[in-house]
């Protein structure tokens, strides 16, 4: 593991960056709230280790102040919140199941300081498995909402192809009513267009993942890729802006970019 020393050694190389032209930016109109940037630690797990505190350090010097979390790297809850306030982070959301122990996950979710509890992934052959799992989700989201939670969803590709005639995203946005953590890079990739899919949930999505899409499909950092953000944002408005690269070639400097871009960005 890096010590704190060399995760900011190395967060110095990225000083040279060059700043992020749009097309927006000739007439800037609107940004990203900083306090609605947010970072999914999944971007950082190779670096992470068994010891997240030097990297959630490295984080909040490069700016953040929210991240989403995706486990709890062998500590409890507890330790994880004690961890996240030394660093002066709130972790608000999170990647969980819902089909185990919800007592359980409402817990740590308090502990935590969580507001969202997003269903990060779910793969069916039929429709009839779709809609049993979205009746699920419905059920732990009304449970989590007497708690004064909210459940949530994040899609990949695969929701938006067909199966049996149907949409799968369809399925779990007409049986549930829980929000929608909308992944851009993979709504893209599964051929949907996210302006008009915002619109026709509004106000259900909440989150977006802001994840960009290299040439050739690949992931990319945010504006090194073919994305138009600018144009996504200029239509809609969410709570929290995550970002994300589900393989990094530099964790840290994925990280660091993806924050200055966001800052950085007009539309």
């Amino acid at each position: 593991m890096p010590t704190r020393r060399t995760l900011l050694t190395a967060l110095g190389a990225t000083a040279a960056l060059p700043a992020f032209a749009t097309t927006a930016s000739a007439h800037p109109a609107r940004r990203v709230p900083r306090h609605a940037i947010s970072i999914q630690l999944y971007t950082l797990r190779g670096i992470i280790g068994d010891d997240p505190e030097p990297v959630l350090s490295a984080l909040a010097d490069i700016g953040y102040r929210k991240v989403e979390l995706a486990g709890l790297y062998g500590r409890t809850a507890a330790e994880m919140a004690a961890m996240l306030r030394r660093n002066h982070l709130t972790a608000t959301s999170t990647h969980t199941g819902l089909d185990g122990d919800l007592d359980q996950v409402i817990a740590d979710a308090k502990t935590l300081g969580h507001r969202y509890v997003v269903v990060p992934w779910a793969q069916y052959a039929t429709i009839a498995e779709w809609s049993a799992f979205a009746d699920r989700l419905e059920s732990a989201h009304r449970v989590l909402r007497r708690a004064g939670l909210q459940a949530g969803y994040h899609n990949h590709a695969h929701e938006f192809a067909s199966v049996e005639g149907q949409r799968p995203f369809d399925v779990i946005a007409a049986r549930t009513s829980v929000h929608f953590e909308l992944d851009l890079y993979w709504a893209v990739t599964g051929g949907v267009d996210p302006i008009a899919l915002y619109h026709s949930l509004r106000p259900r999505v909440r989150q977006y993942h802001v994840k960009d899409r290299a040439p050739d499909g690949g992931f990319a950092d945010l504006g090194k890729g073919t994305i138009d953000f600018a144009r996504i944002f200029a239509s809609t408005t969410v709570a929290e802006y995550i970002v994300e690269n589900d393989q990094p070639a530099d964790a840290l400097t994925t990280a660091e970019v993806g924050y200055q871009y966001l800052c950085n960005l007009r539309f």
